[in-house]
């Protein structure tokens, strides 16, 4: 199904260590509104998906998210090679370290591991795919604030590229959306009653 390049969607060269940042980036590999949820949540919800063109865009934008969760996973991995223990105690990392050293752990920024309550697959189209709307939003506001405490370029340059896929993931599902909305029947949409058309 997939062909797998061994190479990043989108270059992350970080030069500069900062455990600091890498401790709030993590959120978006493992937190409520990251990578690792949305990956999960739309190659989910593509089985129950009665339009093929959605499902190809819930596949699309899914394997997508994984090739996300690589990038993040970089930038944690480049943000925390070669610490020293002074390095890690001045910038508060030290308790992701005891736990985990600098291994890259699906977590938010507050330190709550990954957990399957974050992402929904109701087997509903319209609820699944406005579902989908808000998590791309919540990923861009995630990525917004993440931008506000990154000063370094070479951070700075990947979380944009990030930021602008979630903006346009949020498309991709509004013309999913279009797509359930023009094509729905009662063989389609559970719990539909055409009475309720009249």
């Amino acid at each position: 199904m997939w062909e797998y390049e061994k190479k990043l969607q989108y270059p992350v060269n970080i030069k500069n260590p900062n455990p600091a940042l890498a401790k709030i980036i993590i959120t978006q590999y493992g937190g409520p509104d990251g990578e690792s949820a949305a990956a999960m949540r739309y190659l989910s919800q593509r089985y129950s998906m009665p339009f093929p063109e959605v499902v190809g865009i819930l596949t699309d934008v899914g394997t997508e998210e994984l090739a996300h969760q690589e990038m993040v996973a970089a930038i944690v991995y480049q943000l925390t090679r070669n610490l020293t223990l002074e390095e890690i105690m001045a910038s508060g990392f030290d308790a992701y370290f005891v736990d985990h050293t600098t291994g890259i752990y699906p977590a938010s920024a507050a330190g709550v591991p990954f957990s399957a309550k974050y992402l929904q697959s109701k087997g509903d189209a319209i609820t699944d795919i406005f579902e989908d709307m808000a998590a791309e939003q919540k990923a861009r506001t995630t990525y917004d604030n993440i931008l506000r405490f990154a000063d370094d370029p070479d951070v700075i340059d990947p979380i944009r590229f990030l930021r602008q896929r979630e903006i346009t993931h949020f498309q991709r599902f509004g013309e999913g959306l279009r797509i359930i909305q023009d094509n729905l029947n009662s063989k389609n949409f559970y719990g539909y009653n055409p009475e309720f058309d009249r």
